[in-house]
């Protein structure tokens, strides 16, 4: 009971994103990143193969911009970089807006040095940011990668990686992700999409 109330404290009782991504059981997605193509493309799967979001962008757009869309090409959120800013902050906007006033996060890095990544979460109405509403632990090489709700030890979402002959033969990088009852699915892929980009922004620089 103690841990219901803390979730619709946290507000992703009735969904961050929307009420429809949130189901009371737990969810399973498959993530698939082709990384031998032209267009980097990342898509997410249920596990019966039904695509649910595709991302919108390829390596010719730029990076600090990506729209993450359903099954029927509508966009759900836009994702912006803040440039000039040392912690790597991303701003997750509702629909393909880009407005203020449709803001539903952002994000940044805990510090900036990092040997495994901590991202802070914080909910549009959390403007005074003393304490983050999630947090991303994780190495993102090895794709292992735990959600906690804020400061507590709560986990909504963690990331696994998922190797097949399929995977290796073919350039794609796939990995399972699961999301545990009431916890909005579209608010945890799009968080792991930023966590993608961070990732390859570090890959490039090093």
């Amino acid at each position: 009971m103690m841990q219901n109330h803390q979730q619709q404290k946290q507000g992703f009782g009735g969904g961050i994103i929307g009420p429809q991504y949130c189901a009371p059981y737990n969810v399973d997605l498959a993530i698939v990143r082709k990384v031998l193509t032209l267009a980097d493309s990342f898509s997410v799967t249920d596990i019966n193969g039904q695509t649910l979001f595709t991302l919108k962008g390829s390596l010719l757009t730029l990076r600090d911009h990506r729209v993450l869309l359903d099954a029927a090409g509508t966009a759900v959120v836009t994702l912006r970089r803040k440039l000039m800013t040392a912690h790597d902050r991303w701003q997750v906007f509702r629909g393909d807006s880009s407005d203020m006033k449709d803001l539903i996060f952002s994000l940044k890095r805990s510090s900036f040095f990092q040997l495994k990544t901590k991202l802070d979460v914080f909910l549009a109405h959390n403007t005074e940011e003393k304490v983050c509403d999630f947090k991303v632990k994780g190495s993102w090489f090895e794709r292992s990668c735990v959600i906690y709700a804020g400061e507590s030890l709560n986990i909504v979402a963690q990331m696994h990686k998922k190797h097949t002959a399929q995977s290796i033969m073919f350039g794609k990088d796939n990995f399972m992700v699961t999301v545990y009852p009431n916890v909005d699915y579209a608010f945890i892929v799009a968080l792991i999409v930023i966590l993608d980009e961070i990732n390859q922004d570090k890959n490039s620089d090093s």
